[in-house]
C-alpha cells in the first residue's frame, strides 16, 4: 500500500515507532492492532518523559532562587538521586536500550547537580558543592568506561539503584514528616516526578525485558508517590523558622 502521509510526517513517526508499526497503524490505519497501538502508546509516552525531564526540576531551581533558601529540602536526597540517574543512564545506555525508555535520566541528573549546588551555597558551602559535583561528573563518567566498569558490576550496581531509589526518597520524606511542612519544595516537581514515573512504568513493562528496571519503575512510582501525598496533605501548612535566618514563607 503506498503511504498517504506525507514523508515530512511519516517519516519522524517511523523512526519512533518503527517501520512496520507505522505501516499498520498510519498506512493500513489499522489503529486497533493491540501491539502497535501499546509500542506506539509507549513510545509516545516515553518521548514525552524525555521531554518533560528536561524541565521537570526547573521550577525548583527557580523556586529556591526566587525565595534565596532551601529550606525544607534535602541534600542527602539530591545526592542520592544524582548517583541514581548516573547509573540508570550508563546501564541503561550499555545495554543498548531505546533512548525513550530512560533519557530523561540524563536531564534530570543535570538539574538535580545544579539543584544540589544550590543547596551547599544557601547554607555556606560553596567550595564543598564544587568539589562534589566534581566528583558526581568523575563518577558517571566512569560508569560509562568499560574498561573501568565491566557489565557484571555496572549491572550489580544497577541493582543497587533500587534501594538507592527509597534511600534517595526517606530523607525529603522524613523531613517534611518531622517538620510538618514541605518548604521550598516545587509541588510541580514533585507531581510531575510521581506521574512520570507512573508513565514510566508503562514503557517499562511494554518495551524493556528486564526485572531489575521493573522493580527500580515500581518503586520510584512507590516513593515518589509518598511525596506526592505528604505535598498533598502538608499544603496549607504553616512555614517553621528556617535555621539559617531565611524567609520561608511557601509559594507553591
Amino acid at each position: 500500500m503506498t503511504p498517504w502521509l506525507p514523508e515530512i510526517l511519516r517519516n519522524p513517526l517511523a523512526a519512533l515507532i518503527g517501520e512496520p508499526c507505522t505501516k499498520t497503524l498510519i498506512d493500513e490505519l489499522n489503529i486497533f492492532d493491540p501491539l502497535c497501538l501499546r509500542h506506539a502508546v509507549s513510545k509516545g509516552l516515553g518521548l514525552g518523559i524525555v521531554l518533560g525531564g528536561c524541565i521537570v526540576k526547573l521550577p525548583q531551581l527557580f523556586k529556591i532562587l526566587n525565595a534565596k533558601s532551601v529550606a525544607g529540602i534535602s541534600l542527602s536526597s539530591y545526592v542520592l538521586e544524582v548517583l541514581a540517574n548516573a547509573i540508570t543512564l550508563a546501564y541503561n545506555f550499555r545495554q543498548g536500550y531505546s533512548f525513550t525508555t530512560y533519557g530523561e535520566a540524563l536531564f534530570i541528573g543535570v538539574q538535580n547537580i545544579a539543584i544540589t549546588l544550590l543547596i551547599l551555597a544557601f547554607t555556606g558551602r560553596t567550595m564543598v558543592g564544587i568539589v562534589t559535583s566534581t566528583l558526581l561528573l568523575a563518577f558517571a563518567y566512569v560508569l560509562f568506561d568499560t574498561s573501568l566498569v565491566n557489565g557484571s558490576l555496572l549491572s550489580v550496581l544497577y541493582g543497587l539503584t533500587i534501594p538507592l531509589v527509597i534511600s534517595s526518597r526517606i530523607p525529603q520524606i522524613y523531613a517534611i514528616h518531622k517538620n510538618k511542612y514541605t518548604g521550598q519544595l516545587s509541588a510541580f516537581a514533585v507531581f510531575n516526578y510521581f506521574f512520570g514515573t507512573a508513565a514510566r512504568l508503562f514503557t517499562t513493562m511494554v518495551e524493556v525485558d528486564d526485572s531489575l528496571v521493573l522493580i527500580g519503575a515500581v518503586l520510584a512510582v512507590v516513593a515518589n508517590g509518598v511525596l506526592a501525598a505528604q505535598m498533598l496533605y502538608f499544603w496549607n501548612a504553616q512555614a517553621p523558622q528556617d535555621k539559617h535566618g531565611l524567609d520561608t514563607k511557601k509559594t507553591k
